[in-house]
């Protein structure tokens, strides 16, 4: 069809048509086939994205009897509202949540490499040479959204506001499923998202006067062409229109949040994404990922967890609480890691002089809502945080546990575009070591 290719490219004033884009978005949407999984309690997902590698000693396993060498300055636990569990002690916010989610401090995978560690965990399977898979994101958009009957006319995947990077989101799923990153800086009066918000200065009007334009444009087009399939194509292209004009603009519109709770979840890119995670859930879109940037200290370690961890427990925290207040909880699984913790013991030698580096042999990873039980700790790590004690949790226990919850059946079959047999989870073909489903605490 070239003259969808054609519209693609084409620009009005400044404004790049990406109605076109979400035109053939609602198009593929329309032509999927409803997959006929069992709906499951959870409805959505809010991935909270730690890229670099969160300290699991200085946020969920505190250990101060380790000593100096291990916890570093930060040696004074906090008490939770969950009777005996305690977590770091810049964390307050989260202490007093604490009853809503369970820490999984087993969680392991034995991968140093943030490629190939954030491949495991983002798509809860091992690497190999026959099969690219695609994150729990681009899996729950097929399951949930495409074949689910998702008839929202936001993307089903969205990450805020920048991507993830390191590997392919869609995997053999293709790029329908990539993820949709929003761009952009919530914190900004003037935030807009590229390609679905436009700009404040783009009134109704403006935006009117270029939509005739288009339909002109288009117009002339089909008198060249008389392709039949352009008919179609300008409903879709009507409902992207409404989009830019309706649903979207409400929905990442934050000047209508009471600025006493944007203040709570903190006047930042992470708090400011946390709240509009939640209004995305509370629109329908079933996975969405945030994605907070500046783990890998190498150096400088604590004075990074003195100015990221208040930033982390004031947009989790105040998600959580957000999320229940609203009734979301209930149906919204909330999921924070990264792709491995870091090493317990700070390395002080130069050129580190206090950094802790890449530690995939056991960290934390925080679940909350959907169908999880909230103030439980699964799973336990030895005295300095250095090795799975009890209970390990590997990334598929986690992900087919997510699925389940989701109504998704984490035994069945993803579609290859060869042919290839690919399943839900590795857990399918029984060849990846496993500490079981997650049903203590589903």
């Amino acid at each position: 069809m070239p003259d969808v290719s054609r519209r693609e490219f084409i620009k009005v004033g400044g404004l790049t048509i990406g109605v076109s884009a979400f035109a053939s978005l609602l198009a593929r949407q329309a032509e999927a086939q409803a997959a006929g999984a069992p709906p499951g309690r959870a409805k959505a997902v809010i991935q909270l994205w730690m890229s670099g590698g969160p300290p699991h000693i200085d946020t969920f396993d505190p250990k101060p009897d380790a000593g100096e060498d291990y916890c570093g300055p930060l040696r004074r636990p906090l008490a939770t509202n969950a009777d005996g569990v305690r977590i770091g002690e810049l964390l307050p916010v989260m202490a007093k949540q604490a009853d809503k989610y369970t820490l999984l401090r087993s969680y392991t995978h034995g991968n140093n490499g943030h490629e190939t560690a954030t491949y495991i965990v983002q798509t809860g399977t091992l690497p190999s040479v026959d099969l690219v898979y695609p994150a729990m994101g681009a899996v729950v958009s097929l399951k949930k959204g495409y074949e689910g009957g998702y008839k929202g006319v936001l993307p089903p995947y969205i990450t805020l506001t920048s991507p993830l990077g390191r590997f392919s989101e869609a995997g053999f799923l293709g790029n329908e499923h990539k993820t949709y990153a929003t761009g952009g800086d919530p914190v900004s009066k003037d935030f807009s998202v590229e390609e679905i918000v436009p700009p404040r200065w783009m009134t109704d009007k403006r935006l009117g006067e270029r939509k005739g334009l288009l339909r002109a444009m288009d117009a002339l087009a089909a008198r060249a062409d008389l392709d039949p399939t352009m008919a179609e194509l300008d409903g879709y292209q009507q409902k992207a229109f409404s989009l830019i004009l309706g649903e979207a603009r409400s929905a990442f519109d934050l000047n209508s949040e009471p600025d006493e709770l944007r203040n709570r979840y903190g006047r930042n890119r992470f708090g400011q994404s946390c709240l509009l995670a939640r209004r995305l859930v509370e629109r329908g879109v079933p996975f969405v990922t945030v994605n907070m940037g500046g783990w890998d200290t190498h150096t400088s370690h604590f004075e990074r967890m003195k100015e990221m961890l208040p930033v982390l427990d004031a947009g989790f925290g105040t998600l959580l609480a957000d999320l229940a207040q609203h009734g979301l909880l209930e149906s919204t699984i909330v999921m924070w890691n990264g792709e491995f913790g870091r090493t317990p013991k700070v390395a002080t030698e130069p050129p580190w002089n206090g950094g802790r580096h890449h530690f995939g042999e056991v960290f934390t990873t925080v679940v909350a809502g959907g169908g999880f039980k909230g103030g439980q700790v699964v799973g336990s790590t030895d005295g300095r945080a250095e090795k799975v004690a009890s209970r390990p949790v590997y990334p598929w226990d986690l992900t087919a546990s997510m699925y389940r919850l989701l109504g998704i059946d984490p035994l069945g079959k993803l579609p290859h575009p060869q042919g290839c047999i690919a399943y839900v989870t590795p857990l399918a073909a029984g060849d990846v070591p496993s500490g079981g489903p997650l049903t203590e605490i589903m």
